[in-house]
């Protein structure tokens, strides 16, 4: 996602650099990104329109930072996770807790979550920034399962295809909630899905 973001090397500079990120990303998940202009960003961040413009040649060069520390602050939880994981993997366990974090990660970032996966469908860098951190995601779990001794046959699609149920799920329960569901028996449904998922081979 290729950007124009001038890097300041003062510290007041850096400062003033990161408070209009900051106001971005207050400012889309507000308003959504086409909701928010950048006078409103400048002063939100409690500066001068051109001084946002002696850092960011436009709205999107602010989207381009948001967007990385938005990616960041939902992955760092499970991140942890994955690492705080001991041998033998106790799945029965894994599953629901990971299930758990990444529904919390999906609540407590919503309006951003909505804000840039809105913008997906129409901008080829956003949508790519997206894949490139499923691809960073599923890596990252199948090295860290084979670090620990889990043998799976097709570590990467059952990896996948369980990261597109976790995501499926999430934003049913978060974004949907249709009235017929129950989802407290869907989030059952889930878990025992994945835990079959990983089983290892005999």
């Amino acid at each position: 996602m290729k950007n124009s973001v001038r890097e300041p090397r003062q510290e007041r500079s850096i400062e003033k650099k990161n408070k209009i990120i900051a106001a971005g990303y207050e400012l889309f998940s507000e308003n959504g990104y086409y909701g928010t202009n950048t006078a409103e960003i400048a002063r939100r961040a409690g500066v001068s329109t051109g001084i946002v413009y002696g850092y960011f040649a436009d709205k999107r060069d602010i989207l381009v930072c948001v967007l990385e520390i938005y990616i960041n602050k939902v992955c760092e939880p499970f991140f942890r996770l994955l690492d705080g994981l001991r041998s033998p993997v106790d799945f029965n366990a894994v599953i629901p807790e990971a299930l758990d974090l990444i529904i919390e990660m999906h609540k407590s970032n919503r309006n951003m979550h909505e804000a840039l996966h809105s913008l997906s469908g129409t901008d080829e860098a956003v949508r790519n920034q997206f894949i490139a951190l499923e691809d960073e995601v599923t890596v990252k779990i199948a090295e860290r399962l084979s670090n620990l001794g889990v043998k799976l046959d097709n570590p990467m699609e059952k990896i996948h295809f369980a990261m597109d149920m976790v995501q499926s799920f999430s934003h049913e329960y978060i974004y949907d909630k249709h009235e017929y569901i129950n989802y407290a028996a869907m989030r059952d449904i889930v878990i025992n899905s994945l835990s079959a998922l990983f089983v290892q081979p005999k």
